[in-house]
Protein backbone atom coordinates (compact mmCIF):
# COMPACT_ATOMS: atom_id res chain seq x y z
CA UNK A 1 0.00 0.00 0.00
CA UNK A 2 1.05 3.44 -0.71
CA UNK A 3 0.53 6.43 1.52
CA UNK A 4 0.47 9.85 -0.18
CA UNK A 5 0.71 12.42 2.31
CA UNK A 6 -1.15 16.11 0.92
CA UNK A 7 -3.76 15.91 -1.80
CA UNK A 8 -2.79 19.30 -2.76
CA UNK A 9 -1.80 20.04 -6.22
CA UNK A 10 0.38 17.55 -7.00
CA UNK A 11 -0.29 15.20 -4.16
CA UNK A 12 -3.93 14.39 -5.33
CA UNK A 13 -3.31 13.95 -9.42
CA UNK A 14 -0.43 11.49 -8.35
CA UNK A 15 -2.75 9.94 -5.66
CA UNK A 16 -5.33 9.63 -8.28
CA UNK A 17 -2.90 8.32 -10.97
CA UNK A 18 -1.14 5.80 -8.68
CA UNK A 19 -4.54 4.25 -8.24
CA UNK A 20 -5.84 4.35 -11.29
CA UNK A 21 -3.44 1.60 -12.66
CA UNK A 22 -3.60 -0.79 -9.77
CA UNK A 23 -1.94 0.54 -6.80
CA UNK A 24 -3.55 0.61 -3.58
CA UNK A 25 -3.47 3.70 -2.36
CA UNK A 26 -4.44 5.83 0.54
CA UNK A 27 -4.64 9.66 0.02
CA UNK A 28 -3.59 11.60 3.71
CA UNK A 29 -4.20 15.53 4.06
CA UNK A 30 -4.91 17.19 7.49
CA UNK A 31 -7.44 19.29 6.22
CA UNK A 32 -10.78 17.34 7.22
CA UNK A 33 -12.21 20.04 4.48
CA UNK A 34 -10.41 18.15 1.49
CA UNK A 35 -11.11 14.97 2.56
CA UNK A 36 -14.80 14.97 3.19
CA UNK A 37 -14.70 16.60 0.42
CA UNK A 38 -13.29 13.75 -1.93
CA UNK A 39 -15.33 11.23 -0.05
CA UNK A 40 -18.47 13.21 -0.77
CA UNK A 41 -17.26 12.86 -4.43
CA UNK A 42 -15.88 16.42 -5.68
CA UNK A 43 -12.39 17.05 -6.57
CA UNK A 44 -11.52 20.73 -4.42
CA UNK A 45 -9.62 22.33 -7.72
CA UNK A 46 -9.84 22.15 -11.38
CA UNK A 47 -7.83 20.37 -13.72
CA UNK A 48 -8.17 18.74 -17.32
CA UNK A 49 -8.86 15.24 -16.83
CA UNK A 50 -9.05 15.28 -13.02
CA UNK A 51 -13.03 14.29 -12.38
CA UNK A 52 -12.46 11.11 -14.57
CA UNK A 53 -8.90 10.31 -13.09
CA UNK A 54 -10.84 10.56 -9.67
CA UNK A 55 -14.10 8.21 -10.81
CA UNK A 56 -11.36 5.71 -12.20
CA UNK A 57 -9.21 5.49 -9.14
CA UNK A 58 -12.43 5.35 -6.80
CA UNK A 59 -13.67 2.73 -8.80
CA UNK A 60 -9.98 0.78 -8.05
CA UNK A 61 -10.50 1.46 -4.50
CA UNK A 62 -8.33 4.76 -3.23
CA UNK A 63 -9.06 6.02 0.28
CA UNK A 64 -8.69 9.46 1.47
CA UNK A 65 -8.14 10.03 5.52
CA UNK A 66 -7.37 12.97 7.63
CA UNK A 67 -4.70 9.40 9.97
CA UNK A 68 -1.35 8.58 8.51
CA UNK A 69 -0.84 4.74 7.85
CA UNK A 70 1.12 1.75 8.65
CA UNK A 71 2.57 1.18 5.08
CA UNK A 72 5.45 0.09 3.09
CA UNK A 73 5.85 3.40 1.15
CA UNK A 74 5.16 6.60 1.41
CA UNK A 75 5.09 9.58 -0.72
CA UNK A 76 4.82 13.69 0.68
CA UNK A 77 3.82 16.03 -1.05
CA UNK A 78 3.44 19.01 0.94
CA UNK A 79 4.62 22.69 0.33
CA UNK A 80 7.79 23.74 0.52
CA UNK A 81 8.08 27.84 0.78
CA UNK A 82 11.08 29.87 1.64
CA UNK A 83 11.50 32.24 4.14
CA UNK A 84 11.66 35.53 2.51
CA UNK A 85 14.25 37.51 4.59
CA UNK A 86 17.61 34.46 4.12
CA UNK A 87 16.37 33.13 0.70
CA UNK A 88 16.57 29.92 2.40
CA UNK A 89 13.88 26.65 2.03
CA UNK A 90 11.08 26.36 5.53
CA UNK A 91 11.63 23.15 5.90
CA UNK A 92 8.37 23.42 8.78
CA UNK A 93 6.01 21.13 6.10
CA UNK A 94 8.47 18.58 5.13
CA UNK A 95 8.96 18.61 8.72
CA UNK A 96 6.01 17.84 10.28
CA UNK A 97 4.87 15.48 7.79
CA UNK A 98 8.08 13.22 7.95
CA UNK A 99 7.57 13.41 12.09
CA UNK A 100 3.85 11.86 11.90
CA UNK A 101 5.34 9.50 9.24
CA UNK A 102 7.31 8.08 11.40
CA UNK A 103 5.05 7.48 14.18
CA UNK A 104 3.27 4.72 12.39
CA UNK A 105 6.02 3.76 10.35
CA UNK A 106 7.29 0.12 10.48
CA UNK A 107 10.81 -1.08 9.76
CA UNK A 108 11.56 -1.30 5.97
CA UNK A 109 9.33 1.54 4.91
CA UNK A 110 10.40 3.64 2.18
CA UNK A 111 9.74 7.85 2.23
CA UNK A 112 9.89 9.22 -0.91
CA UNK A 113 9.70 12.70 -1.05
CA UNK A 114 8.21 14.50 -3.98
CA UNK A 115 8.22 18.36 -2.85
CA UNK A 116 10.71 20.38 -4.28
CA UNK A 117 13.50 21.07 -1.72
CA UNK A 118 17.20 23.05 -2.04
CA UNK A 119 20.23 20.82 -1.67
CA UNK A 120 21.46 19.26 1.03
CA UNK A 121 17.06 19.66 2.64
CA UNK A 122 17.35 15.38 3.27
CA UNK A 123 20.84 16.06 4.63
CA UNK A 124 20.18 18.47 6.74
CA UNK A 125 16.41 17.93 8.20
CA UNK A 126 15.12 14.60 6.84
CA UNK A 127 17.87 12.27 7.63
CA UNK A 128 18.39 13.58 11.48
CA UNK A 129 14.74 13.29 12.23
CA UNK A 130 14.75 9.59 11.08
CA UNK A 131 17.74 8.64 13.74
CA UNK A 132 16.17 11.10 16.25
CA UNK A 133 13.31 8.39 16.25
CA UNK A 134 15.73 5.39 16.70
CA UNK A 135 15.31 4.33 13.30
CA UNK A 136 18.58 3.17 11.27
CA UNK A 137 18.90 4.98 8.05
CA UNK A 138 19.03 2.75 5.02
CA UNK A 139 18.34 -0.42 7.45
CA UNK A 140 15.06 0.51 9.33
CA UNK A 141 13.89 3.46 6.90
CA UNK A 142 14.64 4.34 3.84
CA UNK A 143 14.58 7.30 2.01
CA UNK A 144 14.22 8.73 -1.51
CA UNK A 145 13.95 11.99 -3.00
CA UNK A 146 11.57 11.82 -6.49
CA UNK A 147 10.61 15.15 -7.14
CA UNK A 148 7.45 16.32 -8.98
CA UNK A 149 7.63 17.06 -12.51
CA UNK A 150 4.29 18.15 -13.51
CA UNK A 151 2.38 21.27 -14.56
CA UNK A 152 -1.06 22.65 -13.28
CA UNK A 153 -3.17 22.76 -16.55
CA UNK A 154 -1.09 19.69 -17.89
CA UNK A 155 -0.87 17.14 -15.22
CA UNK A 156 -2.70 13.96 -16.23
CA UNK A 157 -0.85 14.37 -19.43
CA UNK A 158 2.74 14.92 -17.65
CA UNK A 159 2.59 12.38 -14.98
CA UNK A 160 2.35 10.04 -17.38
CA UNK A 161 4.64 11.32 -20.23
CA UNK A 162 7.29 13.81 -18.00
CA UNK A 163 10.48 11.86 -17.46
CA UNK A 164 10.96 11.49 -13.70
CA UNK A 165 14.29 11.18 -11.08
CA UNK A 166 14.83 9.20 -8.12
CA UNK A 167 17.06 10.10 -5.54
CA UNK A 168 18.51 7.12 -3.51
CA UNK A 169 21.72 6.14 -1.64
CA UNK A 170 20.53 3.02 -2.28
CA UNK A 171 20.40 1.55 -5.53
CA UNK A 172 18.89 -1.14 -4.92
CA UNK A 173 16.05 0.44 -3.10
CA UNK A 174 15.84 2.96 -6.10
CA UNK A 175 15.36 0.44 -8.84
CA UNK A 176 12.67 -0.51 -6.65
CA UNK A 177 10.63 2.61 -6.50
CA UNK A 178 11.34 2.74 -10.22
CA UNK A 179 9.11 -0.32 -10.39
CA UNK A 180 6.12 1.83 -8.66
CA UNK A 181 6.52 4.79 -10.61
CA UNK A 182 6.98 2.61 -14.04
CA UNK A 183 3.09 1.93 -13.47
CA UNK A 184 2.24 4.91 -14.93
CA UNK A 185 5.03 6.68 -15.74
CA UNK A 186 5.77 6.06 -19.34
CA UNK A 187 9.10 8.13 -19.99
CA UNK A 188 12.54 7.66 -18.70
CA UNK A 189 12.72 7.51 -15.12
CA UNK A 190 16.97 8.21 -13.83
CA UNK A 191 18.00 6.81 -10.78
CA UNK A 192 21.10 9.05 -9.41
CA UNK A 193 21.97 10.30 -5.72
CA UNK A 194 19.83 12.48 -3.31
CA UNK A 195 21.78 15.63 -3.81
CA UNK A 196 21.73 15.40 -7.34
CA UNK A 197 17.68 15.05 -7.61
CA UNK A 198 17.74 17.95 -5.10
CA UNK A 199 19.91 20.08 -7.24
CA UNK A 200 18.37 18.89 -10.76
CA UNK A 201 14.76 20.10 -9.81
CA UNK A 202 15.63 23.57 -8.41
CA UNK A 203 17.98 23.90 -11.54
CA UNK A 204 15.52 23.02 -14.01
CA UNK A 205 12.94 26.05 -12.46
CA UNK A 206 16.06 28.66 -12.16
CA UNK A 207 16.73 27.94 -15.91
CA UNK A 208 13.15 29.18 -17.01
CA UNK A 209 13.06 32.07 -14.45
CA UNK A 210 16.29 33.13 -15.97
CA UNK A 211 14.99 32.84 -19.23
CA UNK A 212 11.74 34.84 -18.48
CA UNK A 213 13.76 37.45 -16.88
CA UNK A 214 15.30 37.90 -20.15
CA UNK A 215 12.56 38.24 -21.66
CA UNK A 216 10.74 40.68 -19.44
CA UNK A 217 13.66 42.94 -19.25
CA UNK A 218 13.72 43.18 -23.07
CA UNK A 219 10.51 44.03 -23.06
CA UNK A 220 11.49 46.80 -20.38
CA UNK A 221 14.55 48.03 -22.74
CA UNK A 222 11.85 48.32 -25.65
CA UNK A 223 9.22 50.13 -23.49
CA UNK A 224 12.35 52.60 -22.62
CA UNK A 225 12.64 53.60 -26.66
CA UNK A 226 9.28 53.16 -28.01
CA UNK A 227 9.83 49.44 -29.40
CA UNK A 228 7.54 46.68 -30.32
CA UNK A 229 8.86 43.96 -28.14
CA UNK A 230 6.65 41.14 -29.75
CA UNK A 231 7.81 42.06 -33.31
CA UNK A 232 11.59 42.16 -32.45
CA UNK A 233 11.26 38.65 -30.64
CA UNK A 234 9.29 37.14 -33.38
CA UNK A 235 12.01 38.40 -35.66
CA UNK A 236 15.24 37.10 -33.12
CA UNK A 237 13.63 33.84 -33.10
CA UNK A 238 13.65 33.20 -36.68
CA UNK A 239 17.03 32.60 -36.18
CA UNK A 240 17.68 28.91 -35.33
CA UNK A 241 19.64 28.57 -32.17
CA UNK A 242 17.60 31.43 -30.90
CA UNK A 243 14.29 31.29 -28.89
CA UNK A 244 12.98 33.98 -26.92
CA UNK A 245 10.43 33.45 -24.24
CA UNK A 246 7.29 36.52 -24.39
CA UNK A 247 7.58 39.01 -21.73
CA UNK A 248 4.36 39.28 -19.21
CA UNK A 249 3.33 40.61 -15.81
CA UNK A 250 5.72 38.32 -13.80
CA UNK A 251 6.21 35.23 -12.68
CA UNK A 252 3.97 32.91 -10.36
CA UNK A 253 3.47 29.52 -9.00
CA UNK A 254 5.04 27.59 -6.58
CA UNK A 255 8.07 26.66 -8.53
CA UNK A 256 9.19 29.18 -10.76
CA UNK A 257 8.92 32.11 -8.37
CA UNK A 258 10.11 30.03 -5.41
CA UNK A 259 12.63 27.31 -6.43
CA UNK A 260 15.61 29.98 -7.29
CA UNK A 261 15.65 31.85 -4.23
CA UNK A 262 16.74 28.53 -2.80
CA UNK A 263 19.85 28.38 -4.52
CA UNK A 264 20.56 32.07 -3.79
CA UNK A 265 19.74 31.41 -0.07
CA UNK A 266 22.10 28.38 0.05
CA UNK A 267 24.91 29.83 -2.05
CA UNK A 268 24.91 33.57 -1.49
CA UNK A 269 28.34 35.30 -3.50
CA UNK A 270 27.58 32.66 -6.18
CA UNK A 271 24.23 32.98 -7.49
CA UNK A 272 24.64 36.54 -9.37
CA UNK A 273 22.65 36.47 -12.50
CA UNK A 274 20.15 34.17 -10.75
CA UNK A 275 19.50 36.91 -8.20
CA UNK A 276 19.00 39.41 -10.99
CA UNK A 277 16.50 37.37 -12.69
CA UNK A 278 14.51 36.85 -9.79
CA UNK A 279 14.32 40.57 -9.31
CA UNK A 280 13.69 41.10 -12.68
CA UNK A 281 10.44 39.02 -12.79
CA UNK A 282 9.54 40.03 -9.53
CA UNK A 283 9.80 43.73 -10.41
CA UNK A 284 7.30 43.28 -13.73
CA UNK A 285 3.72 43.59 -11.29
CA UNK A 286 4.95 47.09 -10.84
CA UNK A 287 6.66 47.63 -13.83
CA UNK A 288 2.62 47.33 -15.19
CA UNK A 289 1.44 49.51 -12.74
CA UNK A 290 3.86 52.15 -14.15
CA UNK A 291 2.69 51.23 -17.46
CA UNK A 292 -1.17 51.61 -16.31
CA UNK A 293 -0.05 55.40 -14.77
CA UNK A 294 1.25 56.00 -18.18
CA UNK A 295 -2.06 54.99 -20.16
CA UNK A 296 -3.88 56.59 -17.50
CA UNK A 297 -2.62 59.83 -18.15
CA UNK A 298 -2.90 59.78 -22.15
CA UNK A 299 -6.54 59.09 -21.72
CA UNK A 300 -7.26 61.18 -19.11
CA UNK A 301 -8.12 58.81 -16.61
CA UNK A 302 -8.15 59.65 -12.58
CA UNK A 303 -10.76 57.00 -11.23
CA UNK A 304 -8.92 53.89 -9.66
CA UNK A 305 -11.80 53.05 -8.92
CA UNK A 306 -12.97 52.35 -12.96
CA UNK A 307 -9.84 50.32 -13.42
CA UNK A 308 -10.69 46.74 -13.82
CA UNK A 309 -7.76 43.41 -13.16
CA UNK A 310 -8.64 40.45 -15.66
CA UNK A 311 -7.10 37.48 -14.31
CA UNK A 312 -6.10 35.94 -10.31
CA UNK A 313 -4.60 33.20 -11.29
CA UNK A 314 -1.09 32.76 -12.17
CA UNK A 315 -1.45 31.15 -15.24
CA UNK A 316 -3.56 30.97 -18.03
CA UNK A 317 -6.69 28.02 -17.61
CA UNK A 318 -5.82 27.01 -13.82
CA UNK A 319 -7.37 27.81 -10.91
CA UNK A 320 -4.06 28.46 -9.05
CA UNK A 321 -3.75 31.54 -7.63
CA UNK A 322 -0.65 30.64 -5.79
CA UNK A 323 2.23 33.67 -5.97
CA UNK A 324 -0.01 35.09 -8.70
CA UNK A 325 1.54 38.43 -9.88
CA UNK A 326 -2.07 40.02 -10.00
CA UNK A 327 -1.93 39.84 -6.05
CA UNK A 328 1.69 41.32 -6.29
CA UNK A 329 0.79 43.61 -8.05
CA UNK A 330 -2.29 44.56 -5.67
CA UNK A 331 0.33 44.47 -2.86
CA UNK A 332 2.48 47.44 -4.95
CA UNK A 333 -0.78 49.36 -4.81
CA UNK A 334 -1.05 48.38 -0.86
CA UNK A 335 2.30 49.74 -0.65
CA UNK A 336 1.22 53.33 -2.42
CA UNK A 337 -1.66 53.80 -0.02
CA UNK A 338 -3.76 52.82 -3.13
CA UNK A 339 -6.68 50.32 -3.54
CA UNK A 340 -9.98 50.66 -5.49
CA UNK A 341 -9.07 48.06 -8.48
CA UNK A 342 -11.86 45.83 -9.24
CA UNK A 343 -10.89 42.24 -10.17
CA UNK A 344 -12.49 39.44 -12.28
CA UNK A 345 -11.32 35.86 -12.75
CA UNK A 346 -13.68 33.37 -14.18
CA UNK A 347 -11.84 30.44 -12.68
CA UNK A 348 -11.84 31.79 -9.49
CA UNK A 349 -15.04 30.77 -7.60
CA UNK A 350 -14.28 31.85 -4.02
CA UNK A 351 -14.00 35.48 -3.25
CA UNK A 352 -10.23 36.12 -2.11
CA UNK A 353 -9.55 39.85 -2.65
CA UNK A 354 -11.33 42.72 -2.27
CA UNK A 355 -13.37 44.41 -4.56
CA UNK A 356 -13.61 40.43 -6.69
CA UNK A 357 -16.94 40.26 -9.19
CA UNK A 358 -18.21 36.74 -10.20
CA UNK A 359 -19.94 38.04 -12.80
CA UNK A 360 -17.98 39.60 -16.03
CA UNK A 361 -20.74 41.80 -17.60
CA UNK A 362 -20.98 43.41 -14.49
CA UNK A 363 -17.83 43.38 -13.64
CA UNK A 364 -16.96 44.70 -17.01
CA UNK A 365 -19.81 47.60 -16.57
CA UNK A 366 -18.22 48.93 -13.68
CA UNK A 367 -14.51 50.02 -15.58
CA UNK A 368 -13.13 51.84 -17.93
CA UNK A 369 -9.59 50.39 -18.25
CA UNK A 370 -8.85 46.65 -18.15
CA UNK A 371 -5.41 45.44 -16.99
CA UNK A 372 -5.42 41.90 -18.55
CA UNK A 373 -3.28 39.89 -16.40
CA UNK A 374 -3.99 36.33 -17.54
CA UNK A 375 -4.90 34.81 -20.50
CA UNK A 376 -7.54 32.46 -20.04
CA UNK A 377 -9.24 31.21 -23.17
CA UNK A 378 -12.15 32.63 -21.74
CA UNK A 379 -11.21 36.52 -22.78
CA UNK A 380 -10.07 35.47 -25.56
CA UNK A 381 -13.38 34.12 -26.76
CA UNK A 382 -15.20 37.29 -25.03
CA UNK A 383 -12.60 39.59 -26.41
CA UNK A 384 -15.33 41.16 -28.49
CA UNK A 385 -17.21 42.56 -25.11
CA UNK A 386 -13.89 44.80 -24.88
CA UNK A 387 -14.53 46.80 -27.30
CA UNK A 388 -14.78 50.37 -26.09
CA UNK A 389 -12.94 49.98 -23.51
CA UNK A 390 -9.32 51.10 -22.51
CA UNK A 391 -7.36 47.71 -22.70
CA UNK A 392 -3.54 46.67 -21.33
CA UNK A 393 -2.68 43.38 -22.84
CA UNK A 394 0.12 42.24 -21.02
CA UNK A 395 0.04 39.07 -22.34
CA UNK A 396 -0.24 39.63 -26.33
CA UNK A 397 -3.57 37.50 -26.42
CA UNK A 398 -5.95 39.76 -27.97
CA UNK A 399 -6.25 41.26 -31.16
CA UNK A 400 -8.60 43.58 -30.75
CA UNK A 401 -7.69 46.93 -32.30
CA UNK A 402 -5.90 50.21 -29.79
CA UNK A 403 -4.92 47.87 -27.09
CA UNK A 404 -1.77 48.94 -25.25
CA UNK A 405 1.00 46.39 -24.28
CA UNK A 406 4.18 46.09 -22.16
Amino acid sequence: MINVIGLGYIGLPTALMMASVGNEVIGTDYSEEIVNQLNMGSVPFEENGIVELYADAVDKGIKFTTEYQKTDMYIITVPTPYIKSSKKIDPKYIISAVTSVLNVAEKGAVIAIESTVSPGTMDKFVKPLIEEKGFKLGEDIHLVHTPERILPGNMIHELKHNSRTIGTDNVEVGERIKKVYQTFCESEIAITDIRTAEMTKVVENTFRDINIAFANELAKICRSDDLDVYEIIRIANKHPRVDILNPGPGVGGHCISVDPWFLVGDYPGLTNLILTARHTNDSMPEFVLNRAYTIMKENGLTDFSRIGLYGLTYKANVDDVRESPTFQLLEKMEEHLSAGLKVYDPLVKKNIVENQYDNFNTFLNDVDFIIVMVGHNHIIENEAALTGKIVLDTQNILTIDNRYFL
